[in-house]
């Protein structure tokens, strides 16, 4: 098991399966953070969202936590389906009710996709949400038109009240990078093989840009993704130099002040988590399938494969 500690702050671990959990594990994730986002395909009625909800506060939170891992979520109007504006409007009156509940820690992934009217409006409103609800914001910026579309959120959230130190701009790349980290906000990466950020990349970055306000995740989902990118990177940090104390920085640290804003989010969770025992329930269900025999804390702290390095 690593003796380096790791927190993975934007992954969607209802996309993956308990060989993830553990595999994390041993890598070293004592914490992750969820964030409210589109699960592939349009959701047909705001039932489904609120089903989601419930999982990603309850279900989710339990299944981590029989791997000794810390799970947190974030709630919003993800931007894809805030272009079906009846959906939208439903779903905004859900968010509140979701927004208190213990682990959650930011309102997000909120922002861009193709820089809409209507992902403006609900944009505009969940940030004054969190601005009334005293919360953190999870910005989500744009595939397409990235350096626009991450200026324009930054723009947003400063003309409707918020402290920069408040709000996470994620999936940031070489080109954002500086005027993220000028305006005062936290500069989340997310490494994320082909489209997003490869660990080649993180590296430069952190040696030319260093290590203040920066943090890594992996955003990993249902796509080509890998929930081992923040202590893969982390490894190949160190090997090209950057010393432990960067690397617990933009690993680890970073991540738990951001977040730790929101009085929700506390590492003695992880340094002193109650003991592992599979055989819990939460509403009357078990993580084991087919009469699986529960994993002891050893059992899941024994060497894994190694899975490669390089993420391009």
């Amino acid at each position: 098991m690593s003796e380096m500690m790791f927190i993975d702050p934007h992954v969607h671990m209802i996309s993956r399966t308990t060989d993830d959990y553990q595999a994390m594990r041993r890598a070293g994730v004592k914490a992750v953070i969820e964030p409210a986002f589109w699960v592939g395909q349009p959701r047909t009625n705001a039932g489904t969202m609120l089903d989601y909800f419930s999982w990603i506060v309850g279900w989710e939170r339990f299944r981590a936590s029989q791997f000794g891992i810390q799970h947190y979520c974030t709630i919003g109007l993800n931007s894809k389906e805030a272009n079906n504006e009846a959906l939208a409007e439903e779903v905004m009156e859900l968010i509140p009710r979701y927004a208190g509940k213990e682990s959650v820690v930011a309102i997000g992934e909120i922002g861009y996709d193709d820089m809409t009217k209507l992902e403006e409006k609900y944009f505009i409103e969940q940030v004054q949400l969190a601005k009334k609800m005293d919360m953190l914001v999870l910005v989500h910026t744009p595939h397409r038109n990235k350096k626009e579309g991450t200026i324009r959120s930054m723009d947003i959230c400063e003309a409707h009240g918020m402290d920069p130190s408040k709000v996470i701009i994620d999936h940031n790349n070489e080109e954002t990078v500086e005027a993220v980290l000028d305006r005062g906000y936290w500069t989340a990466f997310t490494i994320y093989p082909g489209t997003k950020m490869g660990n080649e990349r993180m590296v430069e970055i952190v040696k030319e840009y260093g290590t203040e306000r920066i943090f890594i995740d992996s955003a990993a989902d249902w796509g080509h993704s890998d929930p081992l990118g923040v202590p893969k990177t982390a490894k190949l940090m160190l090997e090209r130099g950057i010393s432990k104390e960067d690397v617990k920085k933009v690993t680890y640290q970073n991540a738990l002040d951001a977040y730790g804003q929101s009085g929700r989010f506390n590492e003695e969770d992880w340094l002193n988590r109650s003991p592992i025992d599979q055989s819990e329930t939460f509403g009357g269900n078990t993580i084991l399938r087919g009469g699986h025999r529960p994993l002891t804390e050893e059992d899941l702290d024994k060497p894994g494969k190694d899975d490669d390095l390089i993420i391009e």
